[in-house]
């Protein structure tokens, strides 16, 4: 992968990275803190570097989404209450990730799903696109997270990050997304766990599909085989699409990565 200059790099920072999914409402903030510098020293070396930063929930919004069951809809005023609990949830992760990124120097502005997008049986069907357009337009950084949304189906559900940059990419044409997590791509020898699948594609995607096992934690949007899925589609669709799927634990890997030089992980490509 090339070095970036001017164009649009989706980034998300997993949940299972920044918080301890088997431990509820835990933020890792060493972690976060430290990737905060990464992104930032990425920026400083390639001002040019435009991106829309996301997150997941992990044990924030997930425990709570779990418990609700937020993803299926809300109907009555117990289920709404949950709505409420999993938005909170997700929001107090969202405001330490936004704090650790400004503090870090990066000009952040929250655009949290909640606010803006509706769904039609989980699917976006409306959304003010034109502010967070405005915002990479005037050199600010747009994030968006893992969040409850209001469906006109079933009431509510959930958004992944993934989910959300798949609505966001064909009107903004990123070069590429990164995503980093806990697992350093994805295994070709799941359980085993021995080496991994440097590439996939809907060529090959048959050979792998047995690496593709969901979180060992709680998690309400389908863990690693649902992001593959959602991915690898997204390549089909966006002309050129690159997705690289890291481990952000290694020091240094993120920035390698931001930076467009070769990372260890899992290229996923049409």
């Amino acid at each position: 992968m090339e070095a970036i200059q001017s164009q649009i790099v989706f980034l998300k920072l997993g949940g299972s990275l920044i918080t301890d999914k088997n431990t509820p409402m835990t933020a890792n903030r060493a972690v976060i803190n430290r990737l905060a510098g990464e992104i930032a020293a990425s920026r400083r070396a390639n001002p040019a570097l435009r991106l829309v930063i996301g997150h997941g929930s992990g044990s924030f919004g997930h425990v709570a989404a779990h418990k609700y069951a937020t993803y299926q809809g809300s109907r009555t005023a117990q289920e709404w209450l949950g709505f409420a609990e999993v938005w909170q949830a997700a929001r107090m992760l969202n405001q330490i990730v936004l704090e650790s990124l400004y503090a870090a120097g990066l000009p952040v502005i929250a655009f949290p799903p909640s606010a803006g997008m509706i769904t039609d049986r989980r699917k976006v069907i409306r959304n003010n696109f034109e502010p967070l357009q405005k915002a990479i337009t005037n050199g600010l950084i747009p994030m968006v997270n893992g969040d409850v949304v209001f469906d006109r189906d079933q009431g509510s559900t959930i958004l992944s990050t993934e989910e959300v940059f798949c609505y966001l990419a064909p009107l903004l044409h990123p070069v590429r997304i990164l995503l980093a997590g806990l697992e350093p791509g994805v295994w070709a020898d799941f359980p085993a766990c021995t080496h991994l699948a440097p590439l996939i594609t809907r060529s090959n995607l048959a050979q792998v599909a047995p690496g593709l096992s969901g979180s060992a934690a709680v998690d309400v949007t389908g863990g690693m085989a649902q992001k593959v899925s959602t991915m690898l589609s997204l390549t089909s669709e966006v002309p050129n699409l690159e997705v690289l799927i890291f481990s952000g634990s290694q020091p240094g890997l993120l920035q390698k990565a931001l930076e467009g030089a070769a990372a260890a992980g899992t290229l996923l490509k049409a």
